[in-house]
């Protein structure tokens, strides 16, 4: 059996038509240059000619250095009644230089009839005579088989047709589209199988979306099927719901199935792939996605916790470290002694879980949680905790006071921070001014540091989250803040719980600036 696949990325075309995603010039080449230096075979760059942005993206690929990926331009078989060489989109996908021509053709005979208006037997020329023609140039071509499974369920024998078609005219690739991601999985297998056997799995490809949530599991039952070339997009980015998520379905593949790729040797980078896509589309990164996210192989449950200790097998699928993520302990009030003493463990402290300090700080942890505290997002504040709890140092300076003051003059907001601190024996007394309460806060409490602290200058705050924990007291009612904060050497989160909105944020803001100083002192 035929154990190697090829992967097709269409995140910069398919991908870039979900909701919220926009890509630069400059993102997709550095996104083309980290999917190459992954292994991905085939990148999708989109529409040569149908809009500024992948016009000049075309030209500067032309400049790339890949290593092994091929570069593919996206556009459709000619239209109805027209001469291939005389197609101004044949013409243009030729132009854009791309060693990779993926054209678009009808399967469904409601789209031929319907949508392009013209024969079923017209639609079979235009994909035949577009596909000669691009190979004619000396173009790989790979033909996707749009709405595929809806056509095949609708006429089997004329979907069967127009992939003979496309083979007929030099096509590499046939890849079968669930374009509205709604063919359940027995179907499809059954249907990739069919095709397969009348093609071959060599020649076979599959393309899906996730609007029936099964984007992945259906492109893995098209490798079981048979197929042997999987598109999709990173992260499942695209149209409506998005398409099938490469992140998930790789590990599944390599790791799961027995597949191989050219990437299969850099599967432990795909935890930095994903994050990487997340940075340029500036999205937050999913904590509960599978293999990658944060909360992957995380443990809260001192059951859990313990047996993972044992026998990481026990509650974890794969070793974490096959996809570049690791195994987390979180702490709530839920943790046992095992939970705690691992969780020390990872942050840096060597705790016997039978000892006195475990019990007395299980009891701690047990009390601030049910007044409002939270340490899953709040490592550091935990850090501090047992730190603290040790009898270790942990406060670099006291302080004395401070006051924050909120005003508007028309449409102008501001806010003014005052802070009172002592670092040794001197004392400073600082005022800032900031759009916020909590910008002013963190302003002012930089300066009055500065002068003794000048590693401050690194740390910038990223995120700020609000829960109100007790509705039903409304205006009175306790609130916890999260507070994300991080340097060139990582990210951390801290948290404060008050009934007055400010001071819990001084608290998170305070265990920030306090985290970051005790991890300098330790570097």
């Amino acid at each position: 059996m035929n154990k190697a696949v090829k992967i097709y990325d269409t995140t910069l075309r398919d991908g870039t038509q979900g909701e919220g995603i926009s890509f630069s010039v400059t993102d997709k080449l550095l996104i083309a240059e980290k999917l190459d230096q992954f292994g991905i075979d085939y990148i999708e760059g989109g529409f040569p000619g149908s809009n500024p942005r992948d016009i000049t993206f075309f030209q500067e690929a032309k400049k790339l250095r890949l290593k092994h990926a091929r570069l593919a331009a996206f556009g459709s078989t000619r239209r109805a009644n027209t001469k291939p060489e005389e197609d101004a989109q044949l013409r243009t996908l030729i132009e854009s230089g791309m060693p990779v021509c993926t054209i678009v053709g009808k399967t469904w005979l409601l789209h031929v009839t319907e949508i392009l208006r013209t024969t079923p037997e017209e639609n079979l020329a235009m994909i035949e005579d577009s596909i000669r023609h691009l190979t004619a140039n000396g173009r790989e071509v790979i033909y996707d088989a749009e709405h595929f499974f809806d056509g095949f369920k609708t006429d089997p024998d004329y979907a069967l047709k127009t992939l003979a078609a496309a083979l007929k005219g030099g096509a590499g690739n046939l890849s079968l589209c669930d374009t509205n991601g709604g063919t359940l999985v027995g179907e499809f297998e059954s249907i990739v199988r069919r095709v397969v056997s009348e093609f071959g799995g060599d020649k076979v490809g599959v393309h899906c979306h996730n609007d029936s949530g099964l984007g992945v599991a259906l492109s893995l039952a098209g490798v079981t099927a048979g197929a042997r070339l999987i598109q999709g997009t990173i992260n499942g980015y695209g149209e409506r719901t998005g398409n099938a998520n490469l992140i998930t379905i790789l590990p599944n593949l390599f790791l799961k199935m027995g597949m191989r790729a050219h990437c299969s040797a850099n599967l432990a980078q795909l935890r930095e792939l994903s994050l990487f896509l997340d940075e340029m589309a500036n999205l937050r990164p999913d904590t509960k996605a599978p293999y990658v996210g944060a909360s992957a192989f995380a443990h809260k449950g001192g059951l859990h916790a313990n047996a993972a200790q044992k026998v990481k097998s026990s509650y974890e699928h794969i070793d974490p470290s096959a996809v570049g993520n690791r195994t987390r302990v979180l702490v709530s009030d839920m943790a046992g002694r095992s939970s705690i003493a691992l969780k020390a463990k990872e942050l840096g402290f060597d705790l016997d879980e039978k000892s006195p300090a475990i019990k007395s700080l299980i009891d701690e942890l047990k009390e601030l949680e049910f007044r409002g505290y939270e340490f899953e997002a709040a490592d550091a504040s935990l850090q501090l905790l047992i730190s603290r709890s040790l009898g270790r140092e942990t406060s670099f300076f006291n302080v004395e006071g401070y006051r924050v003051i909120m005003e508007r003059h028309g449409e102008e907001l501001w806010a003014e921070a005052t802070v009172k601190i002592k670092v040794g024996n001197q004392s400073y007394h600082t005022v800032a001014e900031s759009t916020g309460p909590v910008g002013a806060l963190d302003l002012a409490l930089r300066l009055a540091l500065k002068n003794d602290f000048p590693q401050l200058n690194e740390m910038v705050l990223r995120d700020f989250k609000v829960r109100i924990l007790e509705s039903n007291q409304a205006a009175n009612s306790r609130t916890r803040v999260l507070i994300e904060s991080g340097d060139d050497s990582g990210i951390w989160g801290t948290v404060g719980v008050s009934e007055n909105i400010i001071d819990a944020s001084w608290e998170a803001l305070r265990g920030a600036v306090e985290y970051k100083l005790l991890k300098s002192k330790k570097d």
